[in-house]
Order: C-alpha cells, then sequence, then structure tokens
C-alpha cells in the first residue's frame, strides 16, 4: 500500500490541459499539494503546466511508484499493461464506465482483474476519485480545486468511502466549516483488487490515523473484514448500505427471511466491536468523537452527570441518555454539598443538575463551580453539559475545558445560542478536545458510542468455540453430504439431536395402532403433524393437529392429514410441549460472512415481536451469551411475570452448537428451529428444518 501513500513519484495518464476536464483538475491538484515528481502523459501534449509531458508511461522516467489513470474505460486495459511493463507497482484508475454500465463494462472490468493477477500490480479503483490525505496535503483526485480554497484542515480520522462523488462533497464541507480534519480519504470505487480489508489494514498501522470511518456497499470478504476489526486498537465505525429486506428474496426460512434486514450485518459488526452508524454526518461525529479519547480507563460504567441551564432540556436529555443504554450518576455527598451552596434553599439537588436558578444567584461562576465538581465526582464517568452561547460562556470555555483535562473523563457539550459565537466556541472545543454537537440526540449517541465500545484487547484473537467441531457419522453424516433440499421436519431433528441440541420426543407413524401406541407411550395430549418433501411451514398448510387428548381423535386426525396429503407425506406424532416462551434459533450462510447463528423471538410472531440478532460462527461461550444479552424485549428472557428465566447457559450451548454444524458441513444452507419452547427455563427443539445446497451445487 506504500506505493499509494507515499509514491517517489507520480504519473498520470490522461493529463490535459483543459480547464473542465478531470485530467487537468488532477494535474492541478498533484501539483499543489504532492511533493514529488509528477510526470503527465498524453501524446497530444508536449508541455502541460510547465512540466514535460511524455506520449506513453513507457517513456517516463524513474523514479515513478503510482500511476493515475483517467482515460476512456476502452483504453484503460492497456494503460494498466503499460504501466506493468514500466514496473509501476501501482495503478489508481479513476476512469468510469466499468461493472456500473452493465454487460460491456463487466467485461472490461473483468480484464483489468486479469491483468492485475497477471502482472502483481495492485488496482485502485476503477470508477473512483481516488485518495485525499490530509496530513501530506496528497490530492490524488479529480476533486475540485475548491477543496484548498477554505484550509486544508489535518486531522487523525481516516475515511473509506465506496462512492466517490460523494467522498468529496463530505471532504468540501467537513474542511469548509474547519471543525474535523481528515487524515486519509480513501474513495475505492469498484474494488477491482483493493478493496476495504487492504486499505483498512494499513490504516490501522497508521500513526497519523486515530479513528476509521467506512461507508460500505459490499463487504465481500467479510471474514476477514471481522478479522482486522476484532484486532484493531483503533475505533472502527461503519455505516452500511444495503441492508433493506430485498436481501431476502431467495430466503426459503424465517431465519434466511429475517437475516435479509441487515441484521446480520448488524451483527457481525457489533461482534467486533465497530460502532455502526445509520448516517453520513452521524459517521463522522462518531469518528471525530472516538478520535478524541483514545484512552478511557478501563473501568466505566457508563454513568453521566447532566449540567443544563433548562429543566426540560436535563428532562430530555435523561431519557435520551437511559435510552441509549446508560444511566444517570448518582451524585456523590461531596457534589451534593457544593451544589447545595450554590442552590437557593428551596430547590434539591438532583442529577439533571439544573444550573438556572444557581445562575440567577451567582451568575457565571455558578456553572464552572458546579462544572468543577460534577467532573471530580467519583461517581461520574462522562459529563453531558448544555450552553447557551449568549456571551457569557465564551471566556469561560478554557476553564471547563482545564476541569475536563484535569478529571480525565470525557465532556460532551450540547451547543446552541447566536450564530457568530456558536461558531467560535465550536472552533475553541475543537482546540480543547472536548466534542460539541447542535443536537442533543446527537450527542447521546456519539456519548454512549464512546462510553459503550469494548476496550482495546477484549476482542483480540478469534474466540472459536471450546466445543469441537461437530463429528456426525453414518446415515446422518451422509444426508448432510450428498441430499440436496430441504429435508423434513424429524430428519432435521435427528440431525440437531446428533449435534447435542435438545429435541422434543417423537416418531413417525404409518397407520391408526401405531399411532395409537406413540400417543400412549408420551401420554395425552399429543401433536401430529403431516411431513411433506420441501414443505416447511406446515402451520399455514393446515397440516399440524394439536391437543390430540385420546385414541380415537389420534387415529382420526392421522386419517385426516394423510387425505391431506393426498397419500405422500408422512405423520409425525410429539409429545406435545407447553412453555412459558418461545424463540426462534437459525442458522444463515451469508456470501459475505458465511456461516452467522440467529436468535430471536419465535412461533408465528417470528416476524413481529423484537429484531432477531445474529453472530458470526463459530461462537465462543462469551459471544454466545453476548448475543442473549441483546435480544430485545430482553425482559422476555428474565422471567417475565412469574414465567421462569431461560436458562442462558444451556441457550448458549445450542446457539454454539448450531454455528459448529454450519461450520463443519458447507452444505447447510439454513437452519430454522422455530419454536424452541423454553419450559421451566429449559430451552428444547419442537419443529426445525435444516436446508442444503442443491445437489451439483
Amino acid at each position: 500500500m506504500k506505493c499509494f501513500f507515499d509514491p517517489r513519484g507520480v504519473a498520470l495518464v490522461g493529463a490535459t490541459g483543459k480547464p473542465m476536464k478531470a485530467g487537468y483538475r488532477i494535474l492541478k491538484n498533484l501539483m499543489v499539494g504532492y511533493k514529488g515528481l509528477v510526470y503527465p502523459v498524453n501524446p497530444s501534449y508536449s508541455e502541460l503546466e510547465g512540466l514535460t509531458c511524455y506520449p506513453s508511461v513507457l517513456d517516463v522516467p524513474a523514479p515513478v511508484d503510482l500511476a493515475i489513470v483517467f482515460t476512456p474505460a476502452p483504453t484503460v486495459a492497456q494503460a494498466v499493461r503499460d504501466c506493468a511493463k514500466r514496473g509501476i507497482p501501482g495503478v489508481i484508475i479513476q476512469s468510469a464506465g466499468f461493472a456500473e454500465c452493465g454487460d460491456e463494462g463487466k467485461a472490461l472490468q473483468e480484464e483489468l482483474k486479469r491483468i492485475g493477477r497477471e502482472t502483481g500490480v495492485r488496482l485502485w479503483g476503477p470508477n473512483c476519485m481516488g485518495l485525499v490525505d490530509g496530513v501530506r496535503k496528497h490530492v490524488f483526485s479529480f476533486v475540485m480545486e475548491s477543496i484548498w480554497d477554505h484550509g486544508f484542515t489535518a486531522g487523525n480520522v481516516s475515511l473509506i468511502v465506496q462512492s466517490g462523488f460523494l467522498a468529496a462533497g463530505f471532504l468540501i464541507d467537513l474542511m469548509s466549516h474547519a471543525l474535523m480534519g481528515i487524515s486519509k480519504a480513501c474513495s475505492i470505487g469498484n474494488k477491482v483488487d483493493v478493496d476495504e480489508c487492504d486499505l483498512l489494514e494499513y490504516l490501522i498501522e497508521d500513526p497519523d490515523t486515530a479513528a476509521i470511518g467506512l461507508y460500505l456497499e459490499s463487504i465481500p470478504d467479510g471474514r476477514r473484514f471481522m478479522d482486522l476489526c476484532r484486532a484493531s486498537a483503533k475505533p472502527i465505525v461503519v455505516l452500511k448500505g444495503g441492508t433493506t429486506a430485498a436481501g431476502a428474496k431467495a430466503a426459503l426460512s424465517h431465519t434466511a427471511s429475517l437475516a435479509g434486514r441487515g441484521a446480520l450485518v448488524t451483527g457481525a459488526l457489533a461482534q467486533v466491536g465497530v460502532v455502526e452508524a445509520r448516517d453520513f454526518y452521524q459517521m463522522f461525529d462518531m469518528c471525530r468523537t472516538l478520535a478524541m479519547f483514545p484512552d478511557l480507563p478501563e473501568k466505566r460504567r457508563g454513568r453521566v452527570a447532566i449540567i443544563s441551564a433548562s429543566g426540560g432540556a436535563g428532562i430530555v436529555a435523561s431519557d435520551l441518555v437511559e435510552q441509549a443504554g446508560l444511566e444517570l450518576a448518582d451524585l456523590s455527598p461531596a457534589t451534593r454539598e457544593t451544589l447545595t451552596t450554590l442552590y437557593p434553599e428551596w430547590m434539591p439537588v438532583a442529577n439533571p443538575v439544573d444550573l438556572y436558578p444557581a445562575i440567577e444567584r451567582h451568575g457565571p461562576k455558578a456553572y464552572t463551580e458546579a462544572f468543577k465538581a460534577v467532573c471530580e465526582d467519583p461517581n461520574v464517568d462522562a459529563v453531558l453539559f448544555h450552553v447557551i452561547a449568549l456571551g457569557i460562556f465564551n471566556e469561560r470555555f478554557s476553564f471547563l475545558a482545564d476541569a475536563v483535562r484535569s478529571s480525565g473523563k470525557p465532556a460532551f457539550c450540547w451547543l446552541m445560542g447566536l450564530r457568530e459565537e456558536v461558531a467560535d466556541i465550536q472552533k475553541e472545543a475543537a482546540k480543547e478536545g472536548i466534542p460539541v454537537f447542535r443536537e442533543l440526540s446527537r450527542t447521546v449517541e456519539c456519548l454512549a458510542a464512546l462510553l459503550k465500545r469494548p476496550r482495546a484487547g477484549v476482542l483480540v484473537g478469534s474466540e472459536a468455540s471450546q466445543h469441537g467441531r461437530i463429528d456426525l457419522r453414518g446415515e446422518l453424516d451422509s444426508v448432510l453430504r450428498t441430499e440436496g433440499g430441504t429435508l423434513d421436519e424429524h430428519v432435521s431433528k435427528r440431525i440437531l439431536g446428533a449435534c447435542g441440541i435438545p429435541v422434543v420426543e417423537e416418531t413417525l407413524v404409518s397407520s391408526g395402532d401405531e399411532v395409537v401406541r406413540a400417543a400412549k407411550a408420551f401420554g395425552f395430549p399429543v401433536v401430529m403433524k403431516g411431513l411433506q418433501p420441501g414443505k416447511i411451514h406446515k402451520t399455514e398448510l393446515g397440516l399440524v393437529r394439536l391437543g390430540i387428548a385420546s385414541d380415537r381423535e389420534a387415529v382420526e386426525q392421522f386419517e385426516d392429514l394423510k387425505r391431506a396429503m393426498d397419500g405422500k407425506g408422512t405423520v409425525l406424532v410429539q409429545q406435545q410441549i407447553r412453555g412459558e416462551l418461545e424463540l426462534i434459533v437459525g442458522l444463515v450462510r451469508d456470501q459475505q460472512f458465511g456461516p452467522a447463528v440467529m436468535l430471536g423471538f419465535g412461533g408465528v410472531m417470528a416476524e413481529v415481536l423484537g429484531e432477531p440478532v445474529f453472530a458470526v460462527a463459530p461462537l465462543s461461550e462469551a459471544e454466545a451469551l453476548r448475543l442473549i444479552d441483546s435480544v430485545k424485549p430482553h425482559k422476555l428472557l428474565e422471567g417475565f411475570r412469574g414465567a421462569s428465566p431461560v436458562d442462558r447457559e444451556a441457550l448458549a450451548q445450542i446457539l454454539i452448537r448450531v454455528g459448529e454444524l454450519g461450520c463443519a458441513y458447507p452444505r447447510v444452507r439454513e437452519v430454522d428451529i422455530n419454536p424452541l419452547i423454553v419450559r421451566q427455563g429449559r430451552p428444547v427443539a419442537v419443529d426445525a428444518s435444516v436446508i442444503l445446497s442443491d445437489v451439483g451445487e
């Protein structure tokens, strides 16, 4: 990657003297910021902007480590071949007209991929805006020259963005406001070779980068991406595009359908400590926040003190803090005593700290004294304070910053007021290392991202399952290796049982006498189901009969099920289990992340009650328990309204085993355990489907 970020010389293939063309903007940007040798390449010119222009990249003298190509798409492949022949190790292709433009463009992109494999040249792009390095002042991009007009603000946040024009727009926006500096911004386009993993690996080791933000529309190598994120000591924020239900069109089971909502990506990112953003400015705000606080104390519980001059603002802030999974700090006796001296006699001390009456009595010093006391409070992990810029806080902001530094605790400012004074405070706060936001909700979002982020090192290393791989033998192993499509419920549960997953007692029956014997063995009432090849949702097909309580009813239901299936299916008799809760556990094989385990609320409410959660397999026990803790509404797992709480360790073992099954047998495409009934706290699989890849895939 060094050839892209620190080249000794840059050749620009497609340079031009026409000011309205991208090839001209790239040249001008190179000449303004880059201190190395620049070689324009275009056979139509002998000189450009005072530089010798070469007819071919083959004519460019040494040293040259990087070529930037901006020529029509059909000519790019030859330009890359020439770069390889010239010995240039890296090429940034900013031309469009490739896979984003139909079959002809896809063919051109495949040709580039072949050239890269054959020659070893690293290819960045195509269809991208290249690289902007705010520290070195490298602009290897056709971004408008106005990027230089507002002060090129260097910072310690680096970005990897799959959308080129969007990257340029936000760079100009951020730099013109001078509130956030950039270390590096990388627009990666179609990712023919260099991808987010290559750049992430570089930026994790980059001394000029403290936090990394990514906007991605795809993560083709999800496993490598997760490994890099898990091992990173630097905070990583991801905004993932394309997470709607459209990805579930081909889903066969509840599990795969729910995964299509983007919950799988969310689970994978959370599993390795990545902060997930929902929009662009939120991503930037989270990045700059996390970059400000690289070394928080190991012991932090998320206890927040709120300081405001408005009771209403304190109330709303309290709501947002609790909704974000943080808690209001219980102020220490020393802090309460200080506040008592500031408050009027009639006003009780509480958190949120409403300072308006104290300011009425003592002026602005009430704010600074209260702020200092709260920062020094041992019961407080972070401070959220409200500033209204009306001329009384501007000169005191440095005092607030001193109190923050002295305490070693993060303090977040929600700011409003007069335009000019707000701008001044924003710039002052940026210098002092205090995050400032104009929206209260964003203030709390970023505070929560900081306080809830796993400590560096906690997730380092692969937390593979400690129980070993699934090792089935005989008939069941043969089924998983040779059959295809949807296995029936009985075979599916035999496989799960062999994996160590508790399953309901059941048997197949072929006559009325067998039905009666089975029902008596299990004890009435029993359940009867009709099984047909390839049919998963038996309830919707009318093939499930519950609460069968007598011999006569058992025989009648057996005969009715046989008629409903036209004699083509089999009948399954099960012990009927009544429990306190129904869950769904599943596995889906994702194209980006491989086998992933799902947990949610099951039965007929699988797609209605709560959001399912996912984690990529294999799971350690700690990861399985974290997955259980992330299910909402979590109260239902804790013994809601007198029910027994779910045995978390037993449920964790089921999640682990389902993941191991998917890892051991690559042909397992989906697993759907729905419902997993919880009876007296213990989960047992009552209905299940295992779906295999079709034979020959």
